[in-house]
């Protein structure tokens, strides 16, 4: 007889799988740290006006450039780019720091490793930015709590590209597939 565990679900449903499978070392890793609802994160978008994305690069195939070209494109934010190695990039000036640019951004965008959060978490503190936001793909638990405690708003591992567009009708653009063949660009 295999040993199973018995596992609650986040929609308060129990299952019982065997021990031993991929699915249920998973389920006893899961995350616990959660972080704003989609409506908080609704309303952080709706009251920013500057977002500076940390870890910015110049090159048109990172992440960060196409969220940087999004933004500047789709919505109203002031964005600036973080990166002590480029002098521009999207035809913007690069500031090396935080503490560089000429404005408090309203959210820290950051596309830096994980290991890196911690120290990004201080660096968005002294700045005196209220909320980080840590792209997709990027997780750190204990860095989330400690920038809680510090008093930001911490976003994790959420695109903030993806959740401009969800807020905004906008899933159809700028690479997203809409099953639709055209050469107009919706408006």
């Amino acid at each position: 007889m295999t040993d199973t565990v018995t596992t609650q679900l986040t929609n308060g449903l129990t299952c019982e799988l065997p021990s031993s499978s991929p699915l249920a070392k998973l389920l006893t890793s899961q995350r616990t740290w959660v972080g704003p609802t989609a409506k908080e994160r609704q309303a952080i978008l709706r009251e920013a006006k500057s977002v500076a994305i940390v870890g910015a690069s110049p090159n048109a195939t990172r992440s960060s450039y196409f969220v940087g070209t999004y933004l500047q494109q789709s919505s109203d934010l002031r964005v600036y780019f973080v990166n002590p190695n480029a002098d521009t990039i999207l035809g913007e000036k690069a500031y090396p720091d935080l503490a560089s640019l000429p404005e408090v951004p309203d959210i820290v965008d950051v596309f830096r490793k994980a290991s890196d959060i911690p120290s990004v978490v201080d660096d968005v503190v002294a700045s005196g930015a209220r909320t980080i936001w840590v792209q997709l793909g990027i997780y750190d638990e204990e860095a989330a709590r400690y920038g809680e405690e510090k008093g930001l708003t911490v976003v994790m591992d959420r695109c903030i590209k993806v959740e401009h567009a969800r807020f905004n009708g906008g899933l159809n653009l700028m690479g997203f597939d809409t099953g639709v063949i055209s050469s107009r660009r919706s408006r």
